[in-house]
């Protein structure tokens, strides 16, 4: 049997509410005009708008506008979202009302109704605790959103994406080393080119990983500045004077993150800068991710027909009619995780380019787009690093047998015989089928001591040309 509704009432008239819900009218409202996705605002999005609250409610109190009684209950309740608790009953659509108003007023009820039955009083009474008056008190959707949206993202970024992204760099630089004395042939637009080690080819991936999360941790910072305290455009209506200064601190002390209060709350409640810049470095980051995934699915090709200088950690049968065949599964749904990421970051720009005046109605797509592709990435490179990268294996002899093959060795002759000199000596070996250094024996170029110097693969790895005793500088005498 369901259990009896209660009657609400807001600005549009009355709706029956279900008896045992923490949500209210306009939450009810919002969830019938909008079921759009059945996608809710994640779960960290619910956790921030907590913390703001409780932050609010302790600064309201210090500057004597909020009772005690009030004021404590207002915080047990968003003490108690926080950890996880009512988590069915933020049930507005991701795509919603503009600016998240509802997803805000959805917070705000469920925080008034919790708070009401800690003070005794019955759900949808608000008697003793109101919505809008009391949980809202100094506050506006217009920077209570964009605030929690910073805060999200930063406890996102700080929990799921940077532990991943720093192990994966980690187990490449080591694998690089482990591959260091590897010597293979290079490749350039898919061809035979000089030789590397496969050492050198991990260690690149490494750097281009670490360098893509330093990028991503200097935007991350703009995510500290915050324009609460803005309330409805920037100006701080409605706010007593120490509020502001009070709310950042508080929510320093509640999130354990690093804060300040924005130097312009108008820029900060106009524009959607810190989520782009955010956005932008994942994006720029999924990119290399997917190209290094790309790379390692060619360099693991086969076993027989491909490259097969690598092999991958097997994770499942990769055919439903081909007995026997492993497929590179890691890295697909790595790539397939970049491309998601990259699409995000177009639905965070086009959104925060459509910004007007004095607020970013928007936010609502952008918080969920820029926390969802957080979470995805960091997860995604969290099992690539644990089911794949830490258990690549090389294949030694097929490393070996490409880099002597390679019509690249040839480019070490240009230093001794010119290019076009080199060129037929390359062309000869393709056409012929013959090896370069057999050629080279069988035309009496050089001595075996120089073909042994000049065309040593292991040589060509380094700066330098092969072969040429590096002259010893003089030091030049100190002019006076």
């Amino acid at each position: 049997m369901k259990k009896k509704g209660r009657r609400e009432r807001d600005s549009l008239g009355f709706l029956s509410v279900p008896g045992d819900a923490y949500f209210g009218i306009q939450s009810l409202r919002a969830s019938r005009n909008f079921p759009v996705s059945g996608i809710r605002l994640p779960a960290v999005m619910v956790k921030a708008a907590a913390f703001i609250k409780s932050a609010a409610a302790e600064a309201n109190l210090s500057e004597g506008r909020l009772e005690k009684a009030k004021a404590e209950a207002i915080i047990q309740a968003c003490g108690e979202i926080a950890a996880g608790r009512f988590a069915d009953q933020f049930i507005v659509d991701v795509f919603q009302m503009g600016a998240g108003t509802s997803f805000h007023m959805n917070c705000n009820e469920v925080i008034a109704n919790r708070a009401e039955e800690i003070l005794g009083g019955g759900r949808g009474e608000y008697r003793l605790v109101h919505p809008n008056d009391h949980v809202n008190m100094g506050q506006s959707t217009n920077d209570v959103f964009p605030t929690a949206m910073r805060l999200a993202a930063v406890d996102h970024l700080q929990n799921v994406f940077f532990p991943s992204i720093r192990k994966i760099e980690a187990d490449f630089f080591e694998k690089a080393e482990e591959f260091d004395p590897i010597l293979k042939s290079g490749r350039t637009h898919l061809q035979d080119a000089a030789p590397v080690r496969l050492g050198q080819e991990f260690n690149a991936y490494g750097q281009a990983l670490r360098k893509g999360r330093f990028f991503l941790e200097k935007a991350e910072v703009s995510l500290h500045e915050l324009g609460i305290g803005g309330s409805a455009v920037g100006t701080g209506l409605n706010t007593s004077s120490g509020y502001r200064s009070l709310v950042v601190k508080n929510l320093c002390r509640l999130t354990g993150f690093r804060l300040s209060a924005a130097e312009d709350l108008r820029e900060a409640m106009q524009s959607l800068r810190p989520m782009t810049e955010v956005s932008a470095a994942l994006r720029n980051l999924a990119v290399e991710t997917g190209r290094i995934a790309n790379d390692l699915r060619l360099l693991a090709s086969g076993p027989r027909t491909g490259f097969s200088e690598i092999e991958l950690p097997a994770v499942a049968p990769g055919s439903s009619i081909m007995p026997g065949k492993i497929n590179p599964s890691m890295l697909e749904m790595m790539n397939m995780v970049c491309y998601q990421v990259i699409g995000c970051d177009q639905v965070v720009c086009s959104a925060a380019q459509a910004g007007q005046l004095e607020l970013n109605v928007m936010m609502p797509v952008v918080a969920y787009n820029l926390l969802f592709m957080i979470e995805i990435f960091g997860r995604a490179l969290g099992q690539l690093d644990k089911k794949c990268i830490r258990g690549i294996k090389p294949n030694i002899d097929r490393c070996r047998e490409y880099a002597t093959k390679s019509l690249g060795m040839a480019t070490a002759l240009s230093a001794y015989m010119g290019y076009a000199g080199a060129s037929e000596i390359a062309k000869e070996s393709l056409r012929s089928g013959k090896p370069l250094v057999d050629l080279i024996r069988e035309k009496k170029l050089f001595t075996e001591k120089q073909i042994e110097e000049i065309l040593n693969p292991m040589k060509m790895t380094e700066p330098g040309i092969p072969g040429l005793k590096k002259k010893k500088r003089r030091l030049r005498k100190p002019t006076r």
